[in-house]
């Protein structure tokens, strides 16, 4: 079973993935989109990755927007596979 990471690891770990919010329990970040579709299709692409991590985010859609939050429910906080996954979202920019 994972544990949850200290505040200092997590600050660590967010210099890796500096466009996301760290919260007290979760990590989140929003995407913008010039388009409905494109946001959709976003939100695919992240529960792919979901899927293939067995790690989920919270996902919030308002039109073009996407708010993403992960968290590991097990353990009511952050774990290196929000991080991890967060990272992998991140490599959809490139």
């Amino acid at each position: 079973m994972l544990n949850a990471i200290s505040h200092d690891v997590a600050l660590e770990n967010m210099k890796k993935i500096p466009e996301w919010e760290l919260n007290q329990t979760s990590i989140s970040r929003a995407f913008e989109f010039d388009e409905y579709m494109s946001a959709i299709e976003f939100v695919n692409t992240v529960a792919e990755i979901a899927e293939e991590a067995h790690h989920h985010p919270d996902i919030y859609i308002v039109y073009t927007t996407v708010t993403l939050t992960l968290t590991t429910h097990d353990v009511s906080g952050i774990t290196e596979s929000d991080f991890e996954v967060a990272a992998r979202i991140d490599s959809l920019e490139n």
